[in-house]
């Protein structure tokens, strides 16, 4: 685990920090995910990078073995946790899907933006975060996991996927780590 670099286009996404996920049990504490998370976003934001929030409002179609969310939901379940901040000038992406880049602008908005490398987090760490990553690196670009900045409903899921995916796509590192690297480089 560690930070070499990062690109002076680097986007960072962070994924399903919102009402209904907050309020699921993780493996590890949500308000410590949410807390760094929000660090990362004010420290792009201070250096003019760009923050992009991402918020599920549905199920991709087909059959799993497994109950989909339905019915029964507050009103308010899709809203981004307001921790985030968000500000004026974040991208907001709302997807159906694991990741935020199938049915959604992402791909075409970092590109427009000169987007060459991305710092994911959010939740969960083996379904949201690591499609998001596998997604942005099929498309070229290069790929940071704020491993400090994720959780999952399953510790082994959220072990494999910082074990043994995060490093073929990618870096990882701590929060602490990125915002560190950011504040010694001008960007």
């Amino acid at each position: 685990m560690s930070v070499t670099q990062l690109d002076s286009k680097t986007a960072l996404i962070i994924i399903d920090l919102q009402k209904i996920v907050a309020s699921i049990p993780t493996v590890h504490p949500i308000t410590n995910v949410v807390e760094s998370a929000s660090r990362l976003a004010a420290n792009f934001r201070q250096h003019g990078l760009p923050v992009v929030l991402v918020n599920v409002i549905g199920m991709s179609p087909g059959r799993t073995e497994r109950n989909q969310a339905g019915g029964g939901l507050p009103p308010d379940w899709a809203e981004l946790l307001p921790e985030l901040d968000r500000q004026p000038q974040d991208h907001l992406v709302s997807k159906s899907t694991w990741g935020a880049f199938t049915g959604t602008d992402l791909e075409a908005y970092l590109k427009a933006n000169g987007v060459t490398q991305v710092v994911v987090c959010g939740v969960a760490t083996s379904l949201g975060v690591e499609s998001t990553a596998r997604q942005a690196h099929e498309l070229g670009f290069n790929i940071t996991l704020a491993v400090d900045a994720t959780t999952d409903v399953s510790a082994e899921a959220h072990a494999n996927s910082l074990e043994r995916i995060f490093p073929q796509l990618g870096e990882t590192g701590t929060s602490k780590e990125i915002n560190n690297y950011l504040s010694t480089r001008s960007f």
